[in-house]
C-alpha cells in the first residue's frame, strides 16, 4: 500500500476522526458536531521584537494554534509562539482575522495567553481534568484548520518531561500517532473538554527506550493555579526559579553542555560548550531532572548555584549567579 505524506494522511484522518467521535466520545449537548467541537481552535500569527533573545532560535514570525477559553476572546497557546511578541493576530476557521494582544507568558509551564481586541464570537472550550487521563485513553488532537486538522490519538504515556532549556513538566501527556501541526494544538478528552496544549513532536512517546513517534502536551491542570497571576501581571508573582542559561543533554550518564545563552549567567560565569556538569554543590547529577531539582531546591531566582564542572578534563567549581528567565526577555512591549 502506498504511504501518504503528512498532509494527505491528516486529510484522510478527518473521516476516521468523525467515526472516532461517534464511537469513543460522549460530546456534551453544547457541542454536538465535529465542527462545533473544533471551532474554538484558531490560527495564531505573531510578530516578534527584533531585539528579542528568542529570535535566534524561534524566529521573528511564528505560527501555530490557539484555543479560545472564554467568550471575551482569551486564547490559550504554547508560550514559545508568543514570547517577546510585539503584535499578534488570530484567524478563525471561517477566515476572520482579529488583532490580539499578549496577556501573559509562563516559562515554568510553557503556557501563553493572548486576548483578541474584540470578542471572536466562538464557543470556548471547557477545561477537563488531565489528572484523570490514563495510558491508552482515546483523545482528539485539533489544530487550526477545522475538521481537516483533527486526528484521533491514544495516550501513549504519562511521565515527566525534561527539556534541555531548563524546563521540566510533571505528568506530561504523550500521544500517538503524531500530529504534524502540534504547536498550540488542543488535546480534547472523550467528553469534549480541553486536557492539554501541544508543545513538541517526540520520537519516544511510549517511553525513553523505545522508538515511537508522537507529541507531547502540557497538562491543562497546570494552568488554573497560575491563571490569576498571568491575567493580572502577565507572569507568575514572586522571584521565580533560578535560571542559568544552559542547554545540556545527558550523554552516557554525563550532562554535556551543548549551548550557553549569550549574556546569560552561565556565560558570565565562564561556562562553555563541551563542559560537563558533574554535580551541584558536591552532589552528583546524571540527568537533567536531577540537575534542575538540585538547582531549584537552592532557592528562588537570584540565588548562587555552585556547579561542579569538568572543563577540558579538569574539575572545577563554578558559582553561577542565577536570574529569573523572564527578566532576560523583551516583554515590556507585550504585557
Amino acid at each position: 500500500m502506498r504511504k501518504c505524506d503528512a498532509v494527505s494522511c491528516l486529510r484522510q484522518a478527518v473521516l476516521i476522526a468523525a467515526v472516532a467521535l461517534t464511537i469513543l466520545f460522549v460530546v456534551p449537548a453544547r457541542a454536538t458536531t465535529l465542527d462545533d467541537l473544533v471551532a474554538s481552535v484558531v490560527r495564531i500569527k505573531t510578530f516578534i521584537n527584533p531585539d528579542g533573545t528568542s529570535v535566534a532560535n524561534l524566529g521573528r514570525e511564528r505560527e501555530g494554534s490557539g484555543i479560545v477559553i472564554d467568550e471575551s476572546g482569551l486564547v490559550l497557546t504554547i508560550g514559545y509562539l508568543i514570547v517577546e511578541a510585539h503584535a499578534a493576530e488570530i484567524i478563525t476557521n471561517s477566515g476572520r482575522a482579529l488583532p490580539a494582544s499578549v496577556v501573559g507568558y509562563d516559562h515554568e509551564t510553557g503556557f501563553g495567553l493572548l486576548r483578541t481586541l474584540e470578542p471572536p464570537k466562538l464557543k470556548p472550550l471547557a477545561f477537563g481534568r488531565s489528572a484523570d487521563l490514563k495510558e491508552q485513553d482515546p483523545a482528539l488532537v485539533v489544530s487550526y484548520g477545522g475538521t481537516g486538522a483533527v486526528l484521533p490519538v491514544r495516550v501513549a504515556s504519562r511521565r515527566e518531561f525534561t527539556g534541555s532549556w531548563e524546563y521540566l513538566v510533571e505528568g506530561a501527556i504523550f500521544t500517538s500517532p503524531p500530529h504534524p501541526a502540534w504547536s498550540g494544538a488542543a488535546l480534547i478528552s472523550r467528553d469534549g473538554k480541553l486536557i492539554g496544549v501541544g508543545s513538541l513532536i517526540v520520537g519516544d512517546a511510549n517511553g525513553e527506550n523505545e522508538a515511537s513517534p508522537g507529541n507531547m502536551f502540557v497538562p491543562i491542570d497546570l494552568l488554573p493555579p497560575i491563571m490569576g497571576d498571568l491575567l493580572a501581571k502577565g507572569r507568575i508573582a514572586g522571584a521565580g526559579r533560578p535560571w542559568l542559561g544552559l542547554n545540556a543533554q545527558a550523554v552516557r550518564g554525563r550532562l554535556l553542555v551543548g549551548r550557553v545563552a549569550p549574556g546569560s549567567p552561565a556565560e558570565q560565569a565562564g561556562l562553555k560548550r563541551g563542559d560537563i556538569i558533574a554535580g551541584v554543590n558536591g552532589e552528583k547529577t546524571r540527568t537533567l531532572s536531577e540537575l534542575y531539582r538540585k538547582m531549584w531546591a537552592l532557592g528562588s531566582a537570584g540565588v548562587t548555584v555552585p556547579l561542579d564542572v569538568v572543563s577540558d578534563s579538569e574539575p572545577r567549581r563554578v558559582d553561577v549567579n542565577s536570574v529569573n528567565r523572564l527578566d532576560t526577555l523583551k516583554l515590556q512591549s507585550t504585557f
